[in-house]
């Protein structure tokens, strides 16, 4: 899930994320011991815990951070057959299909699978779910208190004459939220009517920037940049976990958090790993996935990469309880209607929106 490292910019996490550029160096019959991983920016994990799997599996790892999401998945299709890396991480349910379509990863059921909570688990064995988040509009509490507006807690309200004006979201064929929301849309009013919905919240206001550092950290007045910034749109298409990491890297720590999400705006999104075709250190590459599904890796996630886990039992912080929990009822789409209609949709998105 792109970007969830959004304080990063503000305050230090003291995460692991070691960048590496070539092909891997992992080549099992060199006898090298060393597996890459492929990602996007937003990959993290504790020092502690990686170096624990490194101990014990005998593996040193190499991150190689390549861009957003979706630049990530197109560059890891391109280089399929001399492949960068190892493992993939960080494909999710929007553009699974295209990883898939294009044979981006060979088959390997990782250990732990069993595991996996039902609603997350995916026909076959050529990728592992890793964590899950949901893409929500977040509301700055502050704002809405003192202009005495009730914040929207669905998309109806966001075209409402109320909120004319106030809402920042991302460029659907540029980000992964951005995408998110669009399919969201797409999952609430249906084929015939997501259109007819952006006419409306255009006509409202809506403002559309590249990414989500921008929308979140420099457009966004709740968010601790965006005060910075003196940000003026008091709404963003951002995460359900945004409140918690806006508690928790706060310093001093507010008694609550500052921001809110409106909860009738969540679309569901899955982060998947997988073991890359042609893959050098396809051995090394298997223990890594494995290790994905370790307790210890799942319950690191959450105060790292901002995700919830999805293996039986893992815990999550108190922050996340308290402040950030999952949508009730997330609108959640097929990854099969996505491989079908996404190209279309942003293409059609992009005409209707931005020109």
């Amino acid at each position: 899930m792109n970007n969830k490292k959004f304080l990063a910019a503000v305050v230090g996490l003291g995460l692991v994320t070691l960048s590496a550029c070539g092909s891997s160096d992992g080549d099992e019959s060199s006898g090298s011991k060393t597996v890459t991983l492929v990602s996007h920016d937003s990959w993290a994990v504790s020092k502690s815990v990686l170096a624990d799997f490194e101990k014990k599996s005998g593996y040193k790892v190499r991150v190689l951070e390549d861009g957003d999401a979706g630049q990530a998945v197109n560059k890891a299709i391109l280089t399929k057959d001399n492949p960068q890396g190892d493992v993939f991480f960080g494909v999710d349910n929007t553009l699974l299909s295209r990883a898939l379509d294009n044979g981006l990863f060979q088959s390997y059921e990782a250990k732990g699978a069993d595991q996996i909570k039902a609603g997350y688990r995916v026909d076959g064995d050529k990728v592992t779910p890793i964590d899950t988040g949901d893409i929500c509009v977040n509301y700055d509490k502050a704002w809405f208190t003192e202009h005495k507006v009730q914040p929207p807690t669905s998309y109806d309200d966001l075209i409402k004459p109320a909120y004319k004006n106030l809402l920042v979201t991302e460029n659907a064929s540029t980000s992964s939220p951005g995408l998110g929301f669009l399919l969201g849309s797409a999952a609430k009013y249906g084929d015939d009517g997501w259109q007819g919905y952006w006419k409306k919240l255009k006509a409202n206001g809506v403002k559309v920037v590249d990414g989500w550092e921008q929308a979140y950290n420099e457009e966004f007045s709740g968010s601790a940049g965006g005060k910075k910034a003196k940000a003026d749109r008091p709404l963003v298409v951002s995460y359900a976990s945004s409140p918690p990491a806006e508690v928790i890297y706060a310093d001093p720590k507010p008694t609550t958090a500052p921001t809110g999400v409106a909860d009738g705006t969540c679309f569901r999104q899955i982060e998947y790993a997988g073991l890359l075709s042609n893959a050098k250190n396809s051995k090394g590459g298997k223990a890594f996935l494995d290790f994905l599904l370790t307790k210890e890796f799942q319950q690191d996630m959450p105060l790292n990469m901002f995700v919830y886990p999805v293996v039986q039992g893992a815990s999550v912080p108190a922050e996340f309880t308290e402040y950030g929990p999952q949508a009730k009822d997330p609108e959640t789409m097929d990854p099969a209607k996505i491989a079908d209609n996404r190209d279309d949709w942003v293409k059609s998105w992009t005409s209707l929106v931005l020109k």
